[in-house]
């Protein structure tokens, strides 16, 4: 069992900068995800890194603005958030155990943190 704790969220303005982090009860050998949800719309796949060797995926509307990484000693995830659009507001949820765009391929799930940007 992984417990996944998100921070980091809050408010910001276009163009601003976010640091999301996901600390989890051990990330050990689990490959990892972020995604969000934003209201009346369905979550979406943002962003995975493998376990071993730490390849990362990103969907394209987050593509060169935003950093997926980890610190394995502190059982932490990061999601580097820059140039934020209003778009990007949404609940960002990390989860644990797949690297798919498929939520459903995520058997763990953390209780998610706000993100708003105003224009």
């Amino acid at each position: 069992q992984v417990q996944l704790v998100e921070s980091g969220g809050g408010l910001v303005q276009t163009g601003g900068s976010l640091r999301l982090s996901c600390a989890a009860s051990t990330l050990s050998s689990y490959s990892m995800g972020w995604f969000r949800q934003a209201p009346g719309k369905e979550r979406e796949f943002v962003a995975s890194i493998r376990w071993t060797g730490g390849t990362t995926y990103y969907a394209d509307s987050v593509k060169g603005r935003f950093t997926l990484s980890r610190d394995n000693a502190k059982n932490t995830a990061y999601l580097q958030m820059n140039s934020l659009k209003p778009e990007d507001t949404a609940v960002y949820f990390c989860a644990a155990g797949s690297t798919t765009s498929r939520s459903n391929d995520y058997p763990y799930w953390g209780q998610g943190t706000q993100v708003t940007v105003s224009s």
